[in-house]
């Protein structure tokens, strides 16, 4: 039961934006698992899943192998200091010197809802294609910091 269980885990982040564990509680329990928070708690654990963000720009849960996105996370926890919006634009201050690390890595993960990033040494700017894109990829990022 653990295994089928743990494999359909796998299958739901692969196929939806899971943000929590209440969320991935509540699709196991539509598949007919019903479990504990407790249990998923420890599925994660085992599954090495870590929170990252998806090509949409939410903070979900991804398989640990996606190396690109676990780095990103590091990186991003320990160099941004705030994350705002305006517009269609999302700014993200860093410590000195860091944006343009960020910013290479975030550039990497070829965001759809993303036009394009500009960096200076403490600064990023990144140009979201609608203002709606920009105010929930800078709701995600915050999660991050």
């Amino acid at each position: 039961m653990k295994r089928k269980r743990q494999a359909e885990i796998l299958a739901l982040i692969s196929e939806f934006e899971i943000e929590n564990q209440e969320m991935l509680r509540d699709k196991l329990r539509e598949r007919g698992y019903d479990v504990t928070q407790a249990t998923v708690s420890r599925d994660i654990n085992e599954l090495s899943l870590e929170k990252a963000l998806s090509d949409n720009g939410v903070a979900c849960y991804m398989r640990a192998s996606s190396a690109g996105r676990r780095q990103f996370t590091g990186i991003f926890g320990q160099s941004v200091t705030r994350v705002d919006s305006a517009g269609n634009i999302v700014c993200i201050k860093c410590r000195a010197g860091l944006a343009n690390a960020v910013c290479a890595m975030f550039d990497a993960m070829n965001m759809d809802r993303v036009v394009g990033t500009i960096s200076g040494d403490d600064t990023i700017f990144i140009l979201a294609r609608t203002e709606d894109d920009a105010v929930k990829l800078a709701e995600n990022l915050k999660k991050m910091i």
